[in-house]
C-alpha cells in the first residue's frame, strides 16, 4: 500500500457570514499547499485494536483520524482491517497553526479506508462523515488544490486557477480558535454582505490579495493578536494569516 499525501491549507481570505446555532457562517478561499504534507501510510502491526503511530500533541481519542476511524468502524471489514494494520503519520504540518493539519490526516484518512477497505463511497458520502469531524476536513475529502468554502465547511466548491506557490511561516505560537472566536463575537463581530461574498468568490486568489492586507482579508486576525499579541511581530508586506493562526504566508508567483 502506498504513502499518501496529506495537504496543509491556507485562507486566501475568511470572512464571517453569519451565525448557525454555535457556529460561524464562513466563506472562504481554500488553497491547497503543495510543498507541506505529511505522509500517511497502513503498516501491518498486528496490535489487535487501532493504533496511531506518529507524534501527536493530543491524546488517541482526541486526534482526528481515531475520530474518522470510530465513524467508519461500522462498515464492513474497517475494524477487521485495523486488527492487522495501524496508520503511521509523518507529520511536517505544524499543529494547531490554522494550517489544516488534523482536519487534512482525517480526510487522507477516509479516503484511504474508502480505497483500501473497498468501501465504494461517494465523495459526497465521505464529505458527509467528513463535516462530523471537523469544518475543514470536507475541503480536503474533496482534494481540489483551490475551492471557495461555505456554510460550516459542508459547501465546497472547486475554484479554477493557476496552481499557487505558496510559503509559510509558523510561529512557535500556539493560538485557540475557540477563545479567538470568542473574541470575534465579543469585539469585532461583523458579517460579510451576500453581495460583497459573491463578488469574492468569483476573484481569483491574486487579485484578491492584491487588493487586500492582512487586516481585511481574514476576519479572525485582530482577534487572535488580541489573544496572542506577539503575532504582531511577524507582520511583513504582502504576507497573510491563515484560519485562526498562529501561521503566516504569502504567494510567491503573484
Amino acid at each position: 500500500m502506498r504513502t499518501h499525501k496529506s495537504y496543509a491549507k491556507v485562507n486566501i481570505f475568511l470572512k464571517i457570514a453569519g451565525k448557525r446555532d454555535n457556529y460561524h457562517k464562513l466563506v472562504s478561499r481554500f488553497i491547497r499547499v503543495h510543498n507541506l504534507y505529511d505522509n500517511m501510510s497502513f503498516v501491518k502491526t498486528n496490535k489487535k485494536a487501532m493504533n496511531i503511530i506518529g507524534d501527536f500533541g493530543c491524546t488517541l481519542e482526541s486526534n482526528t483520524v481515531y475520530k474518522a476511524y470510530i465513524l467508519l468502524k461500522k462498515y464492513r471489514g474497517v475494524e477487521k482491517f485495523f486488527n492487522i494494520y495501524s496508520v503511521k503519520v509523518e507529520k511536517n504540518i505544524p499543529e494547531f497553526a490554522g494550517l489544516g493539519g488534523g482536519s487534512s490526516n482525517a480526510a487522507t484518512f477516509l479516503i484511504m479506508v474508502n480505497k483500501y477497505c473497498e468501501l465504494n463511497l461517494s465523495k459526497d458520502e465521505l464529505c458527509e462523515i467528513a463535516l462530523k469531524i471537523g469544518a475543514d476536513v470536507p475541503f480536503f475529502v474533496y482534494e481540489y488544490d483551490s475551492a471557495n468554502v461555505r456554510g460550516i465547511g459542508e459547501i465546497v466548491e472547486k475554484f479554477d486557477e493557476n496552481t499557487l506557490d505558496i510559503e509559510t511561516l509558523t510561529p512557535k505560537i500556539e493560538c485557540n480558535t475557540t477563545e479567538i472566536f470568542r473574541i470575534f463575537r465579543e469585539k469585532f463581530y461583523k458579517q460579510i454582505s451576500e453581495k460583497e461574498a459573491n463578488r469574492l468568490l468569483k476573484m481569483n486568489s491574486l487579485d484578491i490579495l492584491k487588493e487586500f492586507n492582512i487586516y481585511e482579508a481574514n476576519d479572525l486576525y485582530e482577534p487572535a493578536l488580541t489573544t496572542k499579541p506577539e503575532l504582531k511581530e511577524y507582520e511583513k508586506d504582502n504576507w497573510y494569516f491563515s484560519g485562526s493562526g498562529s501561521s503566516f504566508f504569502k504567494v510567491n508567483n503573484g
